[in-house]
């Protein structure tokens, strides 16, 4: 019956980017601006299934992930002080409404635009990698690599919520927003997280600078470097399987899953933006993500 459903969906063929085989230095340097790669990266053309039709199929226990209807008091989101203000307590709100956690760990926004990140204000000195404009993401990744999930839950929960009795489970997550007006000529493709294997995934370190290094600095030895966060990227696999939502409006989330603590499928969801030629009429994508950590005790 499932898949009685799922192929019933509307599909376009779109490429996407993997790690290539062969390359062992893997790291993600972000500055104003600008995200680069060490690794070699490959495309290839894959089968996006459209979820707009049968929205209501998709959950975060089905798939990991799930589109909800949700509005928000923000009027402008390249205002980061309005951002700043208001957006980090709406999606706590909303992730505890949707999951029943006992907590959420806010962890900063990003805004994404297919469009010229240079026409907004940069921080060019002593960059965080939050609060700021950026190109969206090109290739298939999750933002959390599983080795550095539990350390980052661990410490954020002690931080943040000091005397709570220990936890029995955590949800790292995204909360994604399209805010300009659809359709969007690159919107965000979601695998099937039961897709994923177990085991598929390799590292790759976030280093956040103020210039782009040079090709010979990037791949010099590191210290330290397993203390610092990473995501994870991946291989083409044929087997997996991706959606997209058409036609994001700006009443409307999509909630899916870095890491869920209890590895149980669907734990993870790799995704990377895709150019969309199946639809005329597009427009550039600009977009809001919030990651946080969900604590269940």
């Amino acid at each position: 019956m499932s898949g009685d459903i799922e192929n019933s969906a509307r599909a376009t063929r779109a490429t996407i980017t993997f790690l290539a085989d062969g390359f062992c230095v893997n790291r993600r340097f972000v500055g104003p601006g600008f995200e680069v790669n060490t690794g070699e990266y490959v495309a290839h053309e894959v089968t996006v299934r459209d979820a707009r039709a049968i929205r209501g199929h998709f959950t975060l226990d089905s798939h990991g992930f799930v589109l909800l209807e949700h509005r928000s008091a923000v009027a402008d989101f390249f205002d980061s002080a309005q951002v700043d203000a208001l957006y980090a307590d709406e999606v706590v709100a909303a992730i505890r409404a949707h999951t029943g956690a006992d907590c959420v760990a806010p962890l900063g926004w990003m805004i994404r635009t297919s469009g010229d990140p240079g026409r907004y204000a940069r921080q060019t000195a002593n960059y965080a990698h939050q609060g700021g404009v950026q190109p969206p993401a090109g290739e298939a990744h999750v933002d959390s690599s599983p080795d550095r999930a539990d350390a980052l839950a661990r410490a954020l929960y002690e931080r943040l919520f000091p005397g709570l009795k220990p936890y029995r489970r955590f949800l790292y997550t995204s909360f994604w927003r399209a805010f300009s007006p659809g359709p969007q000529d690159c919107p965000l493709a979601l695998c099937d997280g039961r897709t994923v294997g177990d085991e598929e995934g390799t590292t790759n370190t976030l280093h956040v600078v103020d210039r782009l290094p040079t090709r010979e600095e990037m791949l010099q030895p590191m210290p330290e470097e397993s203390s610092k966060p990473a995501a994870a990227i991946f291989r083409y696999n044929p087997a997996w399987r991706w959606w997209y939502f058409s036609n994001m409006t700006r009443a409307e989330a999509l909630l899916f899953k870095f890491h869920d603590s209890t590895r149980r499928r669907p734990w993870r969801v790799p995704h990377t933006a895709f150019h969309d030629g199946s639809l005329s009429g597009t427009r550039i994508r600009e977009s809001i993500e919030f990651r946080s950590v969900a604590y269940f005790l």
